[in-house]
């Protein structure tokens, strides 16, 4: 069984040297938006945009009673089938909602019953993603692959709101590949990433935006093969030309890749180890989460995933525990959606219901008085979910080596842990 204790950092130590990529890997090198989103099922008295593309799309609508005090943002996106969040909100910044013939430029305000709605949905500007100098954690490079320490708090792909300071812009540093373009719409009510899921279908076409690249659209390829929630620290993989990327997304493909992840739960899973085979999908209700339900496979909204979890130890009475898990599928927020399925989610993942609150009010249940303060400072300091990526491995698509990593979590996770291993 696996163990924090037992992992004494990486298993390849990073080079000391950069290695730069060749020039027929600058010509196909380049970090790709990728959508998983599933249009909602279209219901009666919904526009559906997809056909248009939303651009110029234009709906005009009383609110009514049944919607309640709602946000504009909320309102408007549930009457346009399958459209994001951040487009909507686009179009309210841009001044094109009018609330009773005056605009509303306000993203989060309250419509009521019987206001009047106009909104035309906005052009989206492609988002452009800048090389930068931002220093990368790199536990493996060679001229093929490179393999990185994702920490927490880092986007992986630049989306509205994260344009700047994301992976890819340092990856594009530090490969020295040319300015890419890309549709912002992927993904933009998820936050930030999707958990370990394999990019496999493109949303559109890249662009690429150097002048002087002389690349095609038809040329460009992506070098990110699977990625990490914005909140998940851990290791990640990159291709780093065409042969590699396709490579990697078969192995992912045929869950021959080996992922195992590190949690600390609110609560202790039951059974205390198994395997959960439960299609995930959007919310219907919340566009920014993904839910688990049992016999939604055939919902075309929802993707058969597949989970092994196992308690690794029971922490503070057991109201908290450190789980282990492994993938046998990569969807949007799986192992989070899991959790919460459980009834176990994550610590500090307020999305899913492993909020402050809700982990303090179980703490505190399962542990004398004597330890409530203590409890409050470990509660209080959760600024994401408790997640890791800690183990990664994979076939070097070049050389046919197994490659294997592993990773300590980071020093936020560790302190969480062993704060919790004190309440006895």
């Amino acid at each position: 069984m696996l163990s924090l204790q037992s992992l004494s950092g990486c298993s390849a130590r990073p080079l000391n040297t950069i290695n730069r990529i060749n020039s027929s890997v600058h010509r196909i090198m380049c970090i790709a938006c990728w959508s998983s989103n599933s249009a909602l099922g279209l219901t009666p008295g919904k526009f559906s945009g997809q056909s248009s593309g939303y651009s110029g799309v234009k709906i005009e609508e009383t609110v009514s009673a049944e919607s309640g005090k709602i946000r504009l943002d909320t309102w408007i996106s549930s009457r346009i089938d399958g459209i994001s969040r951040a487009r909507v909100q686009s179009s309210i910044r841009s001044g094109l909602v009018f609330i009773n013939g005056s605009v509303v430029n306000k993203v989060s305000y309250l419509v009521r019953n019987g206001d009047k709605v106009s909104c035309t949905v906005a052009e989206l500007q492609p988002l452009r993603a800048e090389p930068e100098d931002i220093p990368l954690d790199i536990v493996h490079e060679d001229e093929h692959v490179l393999v990185v320490n994702k920490p927490a708090h880092m986007v992986v792909h630049p989306a509205p709101g994260n344009a700047t300071g994301t992976l890819v812009n340092g990856i594009l540093g530090h490969c020295q590949l040319p300015t890419p373009y890309f549709s912002p719409d992927a993904d933009a009510d998820i936050d930030g990433d999707s958990s370990d899921e394999v990019i496999d279908e493109p949303t559109d076409q890249i662009r690429a935006g150097s002048i002087n690249s002389g690349l095609s659209t038809e040329s460009v390829r992506p070098g990110i093969v699977h990625r990490l929630d914005k909140g998940t620290s851990g290791l990640l993989v990159i291709a780093k030309d065409e042969y590699s990327h396709s490579h990697l997304a078969k192995q992912f493909k045929e869950h021959s890749i080996r992922r195992v992840y590190m949690s600390i739960t609110c609560g202790v899973p039951s059974p205390v180890s198994g395997r959960v085979d439960v299609p995930v999908g959007r919310d219907a209700n919340n566009r920014i989460r993904m839910v688990a339900i049992p016999g939604s496979a055939a919902n075309g909204n929802f993707r058969h995933a597949v989970s092994r979890y196992k308690v690794v130890e029971t922490l503070a009475g057991g109201g908290c525990a450190l789980v282990e898990w492994r993938l046998e599928t990569g969807r949007t927020h799986q192992i989070r959606a899991h959790a919460k399925y459980l009834g176990c989610p994550l610590l500090g993942d307020d999305v899913y219901g492993g909020s402050k609150n809700m982990a303090l009010s179980l703490l505190q249940s399962k542990n004398p008085r004597t330890h409530q303060e203590k409890l409050t400072h470990i509660i209080d300091a959760l600024d994401r979910p408790c997640l890791h990526a800690f183990v990664l491995g994979f076939v070097h698509p070049h050389t046919g080596e197994n490659l294997n990593f592993s990773l300590k979590p980071p020093a936020d996770f560790r302190r969480v842990l062993d704060e919790l291993r004190g309440i006895i």
